[in-house]
C-alpha cells in the first residue's frame, strides 16, 4: 500500500512511535525489525549502521543500532524486550540498502522474544492507521523516493538548458546506478528532460 507516495506493505505490522515494522517470523514470537519508508526518508542517504552485539538482551525501546547519514545521527529502536538473534550484515557494507529497499533487502535485525508480541497494541496494520500515517508525512514534511537519489539538485528559477549543462557535469562523477534527483520550475523542464534523455 502507498500512502503519500510513501510504501506501507501489508504484511507486516508496524511501531509508528518509533518508525519501524515487524514482520513475524514463527508463532509471533520470532520477529525481523527495519525501518519504515518515513524513516528511510527523514534520514537521508545512510552511510554507515552499527549494530548491538548478537545475543545481547534487549529492553522494551532500546536500540538495535545506530544509523547515520550526512544530515542525521540516532538509532533505532524495538518495540518490546528480547534477545538480538541476528543482524543484517550486507548493511554494514551497503547501508543505502535501508534507503531503497527498507521492507526487503534492508530490515535490520531478528528479534526473539519470550511472548507472543503478535497481540501489542503499539504494532498496528498499515490500513488501521492511514490518517495518522499521513498527517505523520504532512507534518514532517517527507518525501518518499522508489530509489532514494545519490545526489539532489534544486533548480528553482534556473533555466532548463543552464540545469542540463549542471546535470552533465554530475554524471561525469556518477557511477552506475546511482540517483539524481532533479527539481525544476523551469515550464519546459519535462519536454527538455525527455529530448536530453534520447540525445545521451
Amino acid at each position: 500500500m502507498q500512502i503519500e507516495h510513501c510504501d506501507f506493505p501489508e504484511d507486516v505490522r508496524y511501531d509508528l512511535e518509533n518508525n519501524v515494522w515487524v514482520r513475524f517470523l514463527s508463532a509471533g514470537v520470532g520477529v525481523r525489525l527495519g525501518i519504515t519508508s518515513v524513516h528511510a526518508a527523514l534520514v537521508g542517504k545512510l552511510r554507515k549502521i552499527t549494530f548491538k552485539p548478537v545475543g545481547i538482551h534487549l529492553a522494551e525501546a532500546q536500540s538495535v543500532a545506530t544509523i547515520e547519514s550526512a544530515k542525521y545521527f540516532g538509532v533505532v529502536r524495538t518495540p518490546f524486550p528480547g534477545q538480538l538473534t541476528r543482524v543484517n550484515s550486507r548493511l554494514g557494507a551497503e547501508p543505502k540498502l535501508a534507503n531503497d529497499s527498507p521492507y526487503e533487502e534492508g530490515w535490520f535485525v531478528e528479534i526473539a522474544s519470550d511472548f507472543d508480541v503478535s497481540g501489542l497494541k503499539s504494532l498496528v496494520e498499515p490500513k488501521a492507521a492511514i490518517d495518522k500515517i499521513r498527517v505523520q508525512i504532512h507534518d514532517l514534511r517527507v518525501r518518499c523516493f522508489a530509489a532514494y537519489p545519490d545526489y539532489e539538485m534544486w533548480e528553482i528559477g534556473v533555466e532548463c538548458a543552464a540545469v542540463l549543462v549542471r546535470l552533465n557535469d554530475l554524471l561525469e562523477g556518477c557511477r552506475v546506478n546511482e540517483v539524481i534527483h532533479v527539481v525544476s520550475d523551469d515550464p519546459t523542464a519535462d519536454i527538455e528532460m525527455e529530448r536530453w534523455a534520447d540525445e545521451t
